[in-house]
């Protein structure tokens, strides 16, 4: 694995902690995860399955120690592990075709509700949630994939110009 990457990789789950401890809450006391908008930019800058897997077992532990959800700290970890998963694959077959702008806006979308999902279907069946499901999703996962995948556009735009301005070339 290249030094590189691991350090921008790094950088950028850094950053995406950070936004997600000052982002407010806005529904029911909920917030949206900006650490998933960086974990699907490092999806899309990486084409290593090695190098993604490692990123959303991070992004997991680092939401898991930074989350307000009660019980949500396994939840967290899971959530990561699988919609890491899901998203490389959903990616896979349209790393090449497709421009980065079109995958960034796509892939934030459908990971934002596979997280989500994933998310509330852990905490769950490992703690028990105080209102249903649907509820949940409509109400909480829903508008936080309309903000995960605004700010996930513009991060990407401003993360790739960054890169393409230093000495740093593309991941």
């Amino acid at each position: 694995m290249n030094l590189k990457k691991m350090i921008i990789n790094s950088i950028l789950l850094a950053i995406g902690a950070m936004l997600h401890q000052i982002v407010p809450p806005f529904l029911f006391g909920m917030k949206p995860d900006m650490s998933l908008a960086m974990l699907f930019i490092i999806l899309i800058f990486n084409k290593e399955y090695k190098t993604c897997l490692c990123a959303g077992i991070v992004a997991g532990l680092l939401a898991a120690a930074t989350t307000t959800f009660p019980g949500g700290q396994l939840a967290n970890v899971i959530d990561k592990f699988v919609t890491v998963n899901v998203m490389f694959l959903v990616l896979k077959p349209f790393r090449d075709r497709i421009n980065n702008q079109i995958n960034i806006v796509i892939t934030t979308a459908i990971g934002t509700i596979v997280s989500g999902s994933v998310f509330l279907t852990a905490v769950l069946l490992t703690v028990g949630l105080s209102t249903s499901f649907r509820s949940l999703f409509f109400a909480v996962v829903l508008p936080a994939t309309v903000v995960n995948t605004i700010v996930g556009f513009c991060l990407f735009n401003v993360i790739n110009i960054a890169l393409k301005r230093s000495a740093i070339k593309q991941l």
